[in-house]
């Protein structure tokens, strides 16, 4: 539930990640301050586009709630595959608009470096090009695609860098500078539910009408909050 848009213990939240080569949705629970796990459905990626609304209702209706029952939504927006983006956002946009639910939208690479613990997270972008996440205390928050020429211009990376794709941590190994490569299983949705504690507790909603998919390509990148 919400007290003034603020979630409170029992309050129900939906998570939603379709970013990645698999997508997967995921209930949870507030209880003393932190989201209690209820249930995950995972979705092959090529099944997206009629698997992604079912895998939901089926996680409700094996919780025994409906879309009315939740007290909002948090959502991976990106970056990640286009098709896979727009699915899930346009999902969200529909169940939140018709049951009046607050989103929190999340980065999936802030999500890979929570995961990982670490200050830095990369993923694959395919094109000869990778997202990169830069979470540094004290230097804010950088999220940008890059190229291997430009990480080596900078000096390559350094410390701690999650990864979740092998071929990313390969990629990386051939690069100049001697990171630390942590690769970690990708994000999920009950990362997401996680993670969105933050931005609830923070009041950082997504105007839904305004919500889009955060693609991270060229002249249309920018920079994503972190709760």
């Amino acid at each position: 539930m919400l007290i003034d848009g603020v979630l409170s213990d029992g309050g129900l939240l939906l998570g939603v990640d379709s970013c990645g080569v698999e997508g997967s949705v995921a209930l949870g629970r507030m209880m003393e301050g932190e989201v209690k796990l209820l249930g995950e459905r995972r979705i092959a990626g090529g099944a997206l586009s009629v698997g992604l609304v079912a895998a939901i209702a089926d996680l409700l209706a094996g919780a025994g709630v409906a879309v009315g029952d939740l007290a909002g939504i948090a959502v991976v927006a990106g970056p990640g595959t286009f098709t896979g983006i727009r699915i899930g956002v346009a999902a969200v946009k529909a169940l939140a608009e018709a049951a009046g639910l607050l989103v929190v939208a999340v980065s999936r690479l802030a999500l890979l470096a929570e995961k990982a613990e670490a200050p830095c997270a990369v993923l694959d972008a395919h094109r000869g090009q990778v997202f990169c996440g830069f979470y540094r205390a004290g230097e804010g928050v950088r999220e940008v695609l890059m190229t291997a020429g430009e990480v080596n211009a900078m000096g390559g990376f350094s410390g701690r860098v999650a990864v979740c794709e092998a071929a990313v941590a390969q990629w990386i190994d051939e690069l100049v500078g001697e990171p630390e490569v942590v690769q970690v299983a990708g994000p999920t949705a009950a990362d997401a539910l996680r993670f969105g504690v933050g931005e609830w507790r923070a009041g950082r909603f997504a105007d839904v009408a305004m919500l889009d998919g955060y693609y991270l390509r060229g002249a249309d990148a920018k920079v994503a909050g972190r709760a």
